[in-house]
């Protein structure tokens, strides 16, 4: 099947084709045509299997379709909410592409950054606006922005947003949406209160699910470094040194770890930028603009400052720390095998790690091969860090927060440090 016999409207497909897409994707190819009968939709779909055209090209079609209808200034009358910065930045200029020959207006407000360019365009009309959920808010209380004129309302990336604690922001907007509307709700995971919080935004809606535990993992080349946590910097630089010209995307866990790890790759003469939440947005926009190009062949991001990165050509992920989170392994591997190409994820491991790494495994349902020969193999007897000793009222805390209460002594005597026993523990590969 081809776009056009979606029932793609002439100017869509003309943009479209300019692209080099000429065969939908699965997630493309079953939302389209229940978006285009204007039904609403609950999508799961995890990152990198061209969700953004799924909605955003019906949505082009409708208002092209009904352009006739309204004379005078432009008024919003789709918003695409989304719970970051890049996100945010990357669904508008995947609009820009995609309606290049519509005609329709569009524009992207985000919080880190001052407002005067977002409200100037605002003040000139647009019929979609993409929004990070706190600036568009702001804009709200300010009078910049009516939603009363919506007929098409998206909520992507959805786990995303209540990960962040939107959940507030997002029923605020949701209030101040038309009752008569088209909605539609992605999100890569489908946990209790994602369901609670579609079931109050969707009417009478279909569903999609593209497969969203494996349709990534498979077409991505995986490999697992075991190495101690002393050793990740040196072995990440071994990587880069022998992949001399490779564009590769460093996944840590941390901002601070981040920052580490691009001082560690300074010392090593390898050039670097980290971008997480810390970073002020024109910083994470000229590493991120510097790496698309090429300029940057190294780049440090957090999971939540990396949703928004989509490269064709990203050479290898490399994740110096296993996420927590399962399904975060799935997403970060996806950078490097969007839509239908492949890649290369590397991941490292330490004893520590060991647990997230089974759960990994069991969710992709796959054993990752395991590099045996590198130079900082991973020494079995290592030391296992003990946590260090709480003060008093870290320990209420912290039993205020778990319901227990603290055993007689607790924290009394020195904490002992002592050897990884592999015998004693459940080993994961």
């Amino acid at each position: 099947m081809d776009f056009k016999e979606l029932g793609i409207i002439e100017p869509i497909l003309k943009a479209l084709k300019q692209q080099g897409y000429t065969h939908p994707t699965p997630i493309q190819e079953q939302a389209i045509p229940i978006l285009l009968n204007r039904k609403d939709l609950l999508g799961c779909a995890q990152t990198g299997t061209g969700k953004t055209a799924a909605f955003t090209i019906p949505i082009l079609q409708h208002l092209y379709n009904s352009k006739e209808d309204y004379k005078g200034k432009r008024k919003i009358r789709s918003l695409i909410i989304t719970p970051t910065r890049e996100l945010a930045i990357q669904i508008d200029e995947s609009i820009k592409t995609y309606g290049k020959y519509t005609g329709i207006k569009n524009t992207v407000i985000f919080g880190g950054v001052k407002q005067g360019a977002q409200t100037d365009a605002l003040r000139r009309g647009v019929d979609i606006l993409v929004a990070t959920p706190g600036r568009l808010l702001d804009l709200i209380s300010q009078g910049y922005i009516s939603l009363q004129d919506i007929k098409y309302f998206v909520l992507d990336e959805a786990d995303q947003m209540l990960d962040m604690g939107f959940i507030h922001d997002i029923k605020k907007v949701i209030a101040k949406l038309p009752f008569k509307r088209q909605s539609l709700f992605f999100s890569a995971t489908m946990p209790p209160s994602i369901v609670e919080l579609s079931s109050k935004i969707l009417g009478n809606y279909e569903k999609i699910t593209i497969k969203p535990e494996q349709a990534t993992a498979e077409k991505v080349e995986q490999a697992l470094f075991f190495v101690s946590k002393a050793n990740k910097s040196k072995l990440l630089i071994h990587l880069i040194e022998e992949n001399e010209n490779a564009s590769v995307l460093v996944f840590s866990r941390t901002k601070h770890g981040s920052d580490k790890i691009v001082r560690q790759l300074g010392k090593a003469s390898i050039k670097a930028a980290a971008i997480h939440g810390n970073k002020s947005q024109n910083a994470r926009q000229k590493a991120l603009s510097s790496f698309k190009k090429g300029e940057l062949n190294v780049l440090i991001a957090t999971d939540i400052a990396a949703r928004g990165i989509d490269i064709d050509d990203l050479s290898v992920v490399i994740n110096y720390d296993l996420p927590n989170i399962p399904e975060t392994y799935v997403h970060r591997i996806g950078r490097t095998g969007r839509a239908k190409a492949s890649g290369v994820a590397l991941s490292f491991c330490n004893q520590e790690e060991k647990a997230y790494l089974k759960d990994i495994q069991k969710l992709i349902k796959q054993q990752i091969p395991v590099i045996e020969e590198h130079p900082y193999v991973l020494d079995e007897n290592e030391e296992i860090p003990v946590p260090p000793k709480q003060n008093k009222n870290q320990r209420k805390k912290q039993h205020r927060r778990s319901g227990t209460k603290p055993k007689e002594g607790e924290n009394s005597k020195k904490p002992q440090r002592r050897k990884f026993n592999p015998r004693n523990k459940n080993k994961s590969n």
